[in-house]
């Protein structure tokens, strides 16, 4: 059976140990050098960056998010032991974990990192999907002639030179296809590498919950236990026609993916429809000050997230749940696009006027959609507003100071509140 040593790099055939340095991170698999789809995730990267900038943190749980009200952005390995994470309502965290150390996300140095792991990864093939900061798909059929070695032993190489230049550490997941290489990146975290071939696909999904189908949330899965399915053996007792009549367009791909079947291909150019940040409050908030600092802390993540992907969005979004649970949504249109903080913060603040008495919240979400290259972004400011585009240069300079010399270098009045 091929075997491959994560640590030395050495091929040989199965065994408990590296025959070349004795070590045992050893993945071995009937179809490791067959298989080209992959999925690589760093292991909790924002807490990893952290660490690895300020060496003090190395031993002790640290938690990257907001204050006592905010919510769990990453949690380091130690702090998850404890049981925190990522989503968890601070205050529930830091009862689980009381002597964790807290940082605030600095998303200059997260989209500084996430660049140079990309460029790593484009070395060793153009068809590269982005699906946030610190994960990505690759398909790296047709590789091995040209690098001279199968994938698998390919991906092993970024793993180590993320490791060995950038003190950042990621988790692999091969497989036929993303949909099995998504999952396969999960079993074996942190620094794991996971393979899921093609003839154990169906035995290794049967018994497993449909929860780890990508975009099937909480109430997804209430839906499918309503109809009997907890399961990929539950699902795949149905007939596709009678999926597609309960479930409609989704039936089809659940009918699909109970079988481990996914047609879709590792797109370089996917495009990205929304980017968007929300937190769920522990207390419903009704206090206007403090809503406002929440929609200009979300404002500023989505700005950090469109520049650090390169792009800007036509029209901002504002998402409201109130203490009923009745979801409000408010969108306008820009005329022209944006990646500005201070713009999406005043446009979504606008709309939170606009929206009137909603009484408590127990939700705010700040979004951009319609997204487009960031290069055109920001050019003529806002006729009504002549200020516009000096704000813009001037966050562009805290920007470059932030990245330099951390988050807490400039801090806006209103991110204190």
């Amino acid at each position: 059976m091929p075997a491959l040593c994560r640590d030395c790099l050495t091929t040989f055939e199965a065994g408990p140990r590296c025959p070349n340095c004795g070590r045992p991170r050893v993945v071995s698999h009937p179809e490791l050098f067959d298989l080209t789809i992959a999925h690589m995730d760093c292991d909790a990267f924002y807490a990893a960056v952290e660490k690895r900038d300020n060496p003090e943190l190395r031993d002790k749980p640290v938690i990257v998010g907001g204050g006592r009200r905010g919510v769990v952005s990453t949690a380091c390995y130690i702090a998850r032991i404890r049981g925190v994470r990522s989503a968890m309502p601070m205050f529930k965290a830091l009862k689980l974990c009381p002597d964790a150390v807290v940082v605030k996300p600095r998303g200059a140095a997260y989209a500084e990192a996430s660049r140079a792991i990309r460029a790593m990864m484009e070395a060793l093939t153009p068809a590269i999907e982005p699906l946030s900061l610190d994960e990505a798909f690759l398909d790296l059929s047709g590789t091995a002639k040209l690098h001279g070695a199968p994938p698998a032993l390919l991906l092993a190489r970024l793993v180590r030179r993320m490791e060995d230049e950038l003190g950042l550490s990621g988790s692999i997941g091969l497989s036929q296809n993303k949909f099995l290489a998504k999952i396969a990146s999960d079993l074996d975290k942190p620094r794991g590498f996971a393979v899921i071939g093609r003839a154990e696909t169906e035995d290794f999904l049967a018994d497993r919950p449909v929860g780890l189908i990508w975009g099937v949330g909480a109430a997804g899965r209430d839906t499918l236990e309503r109809a009997g399915i907890r399961t990929f053996a539950d699902l795949r007792r149905w007939e596709k026609a009678d999926l597609q009549a309960r479930f409609g367009s989704m039936g089809e791909r659940l009918w699909h993916l109970a079988r481990g079947q996914d047609h879709r291909r590792v797109s370089a150019n996917a495009p990205v429809k929304s980017i968007s940040n929300e937190t769920t409050f522990p207390e419903d908030i009704a206090d206007p000050e403090v809503l406002d600092g929440h929609i200009w802390r979300l404002a500023e993540k989505v700005a950090d997230r469109a520049k650090a992907k390169g792009q800007a969005g036509r029209v901002v979004v504002l998402k409201l749940k109130r203490a009923d649970h009745r979801l409000l949504t408010r969108r306008h249109a820009l005329a022209e696009p944006t990646q500005i903080a201070d713009r999406i913060y005043r446009e979504a603040r606008a709309l939170f006027d606009q929206a009137g008495e909603t009484g408590p919240l127990r939700l705010l979400g700040v979004g951009l959609s319609e997204i487009v290259p960031g290069n055109g972004a920001d050019l003529s400011g806002d006729l009504l507003d002549p200020q516009a585009v000096s704000r813009a240069c001037a966050e562009r300079a805290s920007d470059a100071i932030r990245a330099r010399f951390g988050a807490q270098a400039i801090l806006k009045g209103r991110a204190l509140r």
